[in-house]
């Protein structure tokens, strides 16, 4: 440990080792959420704390705080009196149902947003997009779980835009990317996203909001077409 400002290596949280930090359960948090995105903890397993603490050592409060924030976002189940495990993946039924819904709800959502789009927000869906930090980092693991988040935020964020609070908040129900991420670590699943989001991108960079609505509703029925062979 070089001092007492105490870092965290973010390669190292992803394979399982915490270092100490002002936040801890804030990285135990991230390490445990790349581990569930890459399905390095299955779908529907038990979670021990004990074997957690013993992993990342560090006592069992942090990572107690991290289950609850994982339980708050759908991806832990916690049991009375039997404890925690991962959240079980969904079924081709929800899946269809989740991406039905997002076909409705988000291409309209984009061509809205273009609407109010401006500077300042354009470079926040930058950001957000994943775009600049693409093939950055050496562990896949960890690349995946971050790109993961961002598409949620990118995703969030136009629907912010958009301005109607009820589609966003009935997006955010349903944890919908977290679920979707878990279906598939590939990198397929990334590299070909961040390719339409660029799409996306460019037609709010261009004021254009049919072609807002069609890069939005292409970019999830190849989402969807991406993630089907998890069913099989």
């Amino acid at each position: 440990m070089q001092n007492t400002d105490l870092t965290v290596d973010n390669e190292a949280r992803a394979r399982g080792r915490i270092q100490r930090a002002n936040s801890l359960a804030g990285h135990v948090y991230e390490a445990i959420f790349a581990q569930l995105m890459s399905l390095r903890i299955v779908p529907g397993s038990r979670i021990t704390v004990d074997n957690l603490v013993k992993e990342f050592n560090v006592s069992h409060t942090p990572i107690r705080e991290a289950l609850g924030r994982l339980e708050g976002e759908g991806l832990v189940l916690k049991t009375h009196l039997i404890g925690y495990r991962a959240a079980p993946q969904i079924t081709r039924r929800r899946f269809d149902e989740l991406y039905e819904l997002r076909l409705m709800l988000e291409p309209a959502a984009a061509a809205k947003a273009t609407a109010t789009m401006d500077g300042e927000r354009l470079a926040a869906l930058q950001a957000a997009a994943g775009v600049m930090a693409r093939r950055v980092g050496k562990d896949e693991r960890l690349r995946y779980s971050n790109f993961a988040r961002q598409d949620a935020i990118f995703h969030d964020k136009i629907v912010e835009f958009a301005q109607n609070e009820l589609i966003r908040e009935t997006l955010n129900h349903q944890h919908t990317h977290f679920h979707i991420f878990r279906l598939m670590y590939h990198s397929r699943v990334t590299e070909e996203a961040l390719d339409e989001h660029e799409a996306i991108l460019a037609a709010f960079a261009a004021g254009d909001p049919d072609a807002a609505e069609k890069a939005m509703r292409a970019h999830i029925e190849n989402s969807r077409d991406r993630l089907l062979p998890a069913f099989e």
